[in-house]
C-alpha cells in the first residue's frame, strides 16, 4: 500500500477550490468553522497525490493564500506529495515567481538542523532548481541561485546537474549565474563535474544544445572541464563532431588542439566519430586545423578512412578522400590488423559505392595483400564464389579486373579464379535445368500446334495445304520441323540430366540442350518469317519483308551482344563445375 492510500485525511472541496482559486476569504471562512481544538488539521488534509492546499497554492501561483497557509502551519513548507516535490518544486516548475519568493524567504528562515526545501529533492532527484531550469523559468532559476548558488551543481538521479541542464536547453543567464561562483565543496556533497558520467560534463551538454556562447563561458570559467569525459571516454569534441557541429569543433580545438588526438574507450579519435556518422563538414573542420589527425588510428589499427567504409557513410568518405592530405598514399593505403586496407574493407563488405569512390583515387593501390595474402579483387572473386553474387558485384569485380591491368602492371598479384567465374550451386543448377525445360516444352507445344493450323489453311475437300506448292512454305514446314525435334529432345535430355547418372554426363545434356534450345529458337523464327511470307497478299509485301528484315535483325543482334559481352552462357561455368565436383569428396556437389 503506497502512501495515498495510507493517507486518510481526505482534502475538503473547499479547502481545494480556495487553494487553486486562491480566493483568501474562503478560506478564512472554512477555518472559522473547523475544529477549534486543531483549527490547522484542515490544512493537513491532502489530495489523492499527496499535494496540501501550499502545493495547491504554489502551483496555482495564488502567494496570498499561501502566506495565510504558512502562517497557520509552516511545516507545510517542507511537505512532500507522492512525487516527493515541496511546494518550492511545484512553484518552480510551474514559474511562479511570487509565490516562489515567498516560499524561499520562509526556506531562508528556517533554523540551520531542518533541511531547506532550497536543497530537499525529489523522487527523480531534482532540487528546486532542477525544475527551473528543465521547465525553462529563468527567473524563478535565478531567484533560486541567489538564494543558495550551490545548488547549481547538484545532481540528480541521472547524474545531471542544473549547470548540465541550462548548458543543453541555452538558457545562458543561468549558466552565467552557477559558474560566476567559486565551488567550496562540503563533505557530504558530491564534486563539482563528475569526471565519468552518462551524460558528461556540462561541456557535453553545451555541445548538444549548440549555444556557442555558452560553450565559450564554460571553457572561460571552468577551463579544466575540457579534460573531461562521459562514461564512454568521449571529450566534447567527439559530441561536436558526432552531430557535425563545426563551429563548436572550431571552437574547441582553439583552445585545445591535442583534442582532436583523444581517444574514447573504443580507441577512436573524434575524427573517426565524425566518419562513422557522416558528420562531413565536422570532418571538414578537424582537418582543417588537424590535418595529421587523419593518422590516428582506434584499437583495429583502423583511420577515419577505414572507419566511414565500415559504417556505409560515402559522403564521409568522399570528404576525406579529398581533404586528407591529398598527396599522402600512406593514409589510403593503411593497413589494418588484418592487413585490410580501406579497399580490402570495402570489398569484403560489398561496399560497392565505396569501392568505385576509392577506385576513382590514383593514391590506391590496388596491388595490395591483407594477412590472408588477399587483394581486393580477389576479395570480391570470393564473395562470387561463395554465392553472394549479384549483377553489382560482377560488374565491381570487372571493374577491377580493369584497374589492375592498367595500373598494377609491374606488381605481382594474386591469380585470378577463372576470369572471375565461379561453380555453379546446387540450386543454381536445377534453376538452369528448369529454365531449359519450361523452353523446350512452351516451343515444342506452339511448334505442334502450328503443324495442324498450316498459313493459308487446307483445302477443304483434300485436305492438302493451299499453299504447299510455294518454296516458302516448304522452308516453313522444315523450319518448324526442326524446332519441335530440338525442343523435344531437349525434353528428353532435361530428364535423363534430372536423374544425375553423374557429373560429366549430366554436364553433357546441359551443353547439347543449351545448343539444340538456341537451334529451335532460330527455327522458330525461321518460322515466323516464311509464314508472314505467305499469309500477305502479293500486292502489299511490305510487311513481310519488314517482319524479314525485324527477325534477320535479332539473329545479328544476338550474335553482336555475344560476341561484345563475350561468352555470357551459364556454361561457361561447366569446367569449374565439372573441377569442383572432383574436390568434393564423393562427386556429388549437385
Amino acid at each position: 500500500m503506497d502512501d495515498s492510500e495510507r493517507h486518510i485525511d481526505r482534502m475538503d472541496s473547499v479547502l481545494y477550490k480556495a487553494a487553486t482559486e486562491g480566493d483568501v476569504e474562503m478560506l478564512r471562512l472554512l477555518l472559522l468553522r473547523v475544529d477549534p481544538e486543531d483549527p490547522t488539521g484542515v490544512l493537513r488534509s491532502t489530495t489523492p497525490q499527496l499535494n496540501t492546499a501550499l502545493h495547491l497554492a504554489a502551483l496555482h501561483g495564488h502567494a496570498d493564500i499561501a502566506t495565510q497557509i504558512l502562517g497557520k502551519n509552516p511545516d507545510l513548507l517542507v511537505a512532500r506529495n507522492s512525487d516527493g516535490n515541496t511546494p518550492l518544486h511545484l512553484a518552480a516548475r510551474a514559474g511562479k515567481l511570487e509565490v516562489a519568493k515567498l516560499l524561499i524567504r520562509h526556506s531562508l528562515a528556517l533554523p540551520g538542523d531542518r533541511k531547506s526545501p532550497l536543497m530537499m529533492t525529489n523522487r527523480a532527484g531534482n532540487n528546486p532548481l532542477h525544475e527551473a531550469v528543465w521547465n525553462h523559468r529563468p527567473a524563478v532559476a535565478v531567484l533560486l541561485l541567489d538564494a543558495d548558488p550551490w545548488r547549481g551543481y547538484d545532481i540528480n538521479e541521472r547524474m545531471e546537474s542544473p549547470l548540465h541542464m541550462a548548458a543543453r536547453e541555452g538558457i545562458v543567464q543561468v549558466v552565467e549565474k552557477i559558474v560566476d561562483y567559486t565551488r567550496v565543496p562540503e563533505p557530504h556533497q558530491q564534486c563539482e563535474e563528475p569526471a565519468v558520467s552518462l551524460s558528461g560534463t556540462a561541456l557535453h551538454q553545451a555541445v548538444l544544445g549548440t549555444d556557442l556562447r555558452i560553450l565559450e563561458i564554460l571553457l572561460e570559467k571552468l577551463p579544466h572541464v575540457i579534460d573531461l569525459t562521459d562514461s564512454d571516454g568521449n571529450n566534447a569534441l567527439h559530441y561536436a563532431a558526432q552531430k557535425n557541429y563545426p563551429r563548436m569543433v572550431e571552437a574547441l580545438l582553439e583552445k585545445r588542439t591535442d583534442l582532436a588526438y583523444m581517444r574514447n574507450k573504443e580507441r577512436q579519435s573524434p575524427l573517426h566519430v565524425a566518419a562513422r556518422y557522416g558528420a562531413t563538414e565536422a570532418i571538414k573542420a578537424l582537418l582543417g586545423r588537424c590535418p595529421d589527425a587523419a593518422e590516428v588510428v582506434d584499437g583495429s589499427g583502423r583511420n577515419a578512412i577505414h572507419t566511414s567504409v565500415d559504417s556505409g557513410k560515402e559522403d564521409a568518405l568522399r570528404c576525406l578522400l579529398r581533404h586528407a592530405r591529398p598527396t599522402d598514399m600512406e593514409l589510403v593505403n593503411r593497413v589494418d590488423r588484418d592487413g585490410n586496407t580501406p579497399l580490402h574493407l570495402a570489398a569484403k563488405m560489398n561496399r560497392i559505392h565505396s569501392v568505385m569512390l576509392l577506385l576513382e583515387d590514383r593514391r590506391v593501390d590496388l596491388s595490395v595483400r591483407n594477412n590472408k595474402g588477399q587483394t581486393a579483387r580477389s576479395i570480391v572473386e570470393g564473395n562470387l564464389h561463395s554465392g553472394k553474387t549479384d549483377m553489382y558485384l560482377t560488374h565491381l569485380l570487372r571493374q577491377l579486373q580493369q584497374q589492375e591491368a592498367k595500373r598494377c602492371r609491374k606488381r605481382l598479384l594474386p591469380p585470378t579464379a577463372s576470369d572471375g567465374h565461379r561453380p555453379l550451386s546446387n540450386k543454381e543448377f536445377d534453376s538452369v535445368v528448369e529454365a531449359y525445360y519450361i523452353a523446350a516444352t512452351v516451343i515444342a507445344a506452339i511448334s505442334f500446334a502450328a503443324t495442324f493450323t498450316m498459313p493459308g489453311g487446307y483445302d477443304q475437300t483434300s485436305g492438302i495445304a493451299l499453299h504447299g506448292h510455294k518454296a516458302a512454305f516448304k522452308v516453313f514446314v522444315v523450319s518448324n520441323a526442326i524446332a519441335m525435334c530440338c525442343s523435344i529432345v531437349v525434353v528428353f535430355l532435361l530428364i535423363r540430366a534430372r536423374k544425375k547418372p553423374g557429373v560429366q554426363l549430366m554436364v553433357h545434356y546441359l551443353t547439347w540442350s543449351e545448343r539444340l534450345i538456341i537451334t529451335a529458337c532460330i527455327a522458330m523464327l525461321a518460322s515466323l518469317m516464311t509464314a508472314v511470307y505467305i499469309t500477305v497478299p502479293p500486292t502489299a509485301r511490305w510487311p513481310a519483308y519488314a517482319v524479314i528484315a525485324i527477325g534477320f535483325s535479332s539473329g545479328c543482334l544476338f550474335f553482336i551482344i555475344s560476341w561484345i559481352g563475350g561468352d555470357k552462357s551459364v556454361l561457361n561455368d561447366v569446367p569449374l563445375i565439372v573441377k569442383v565436383c572432383s574436390w568434393e569428396t564423393e562427386c556429388k556437389l549437385f
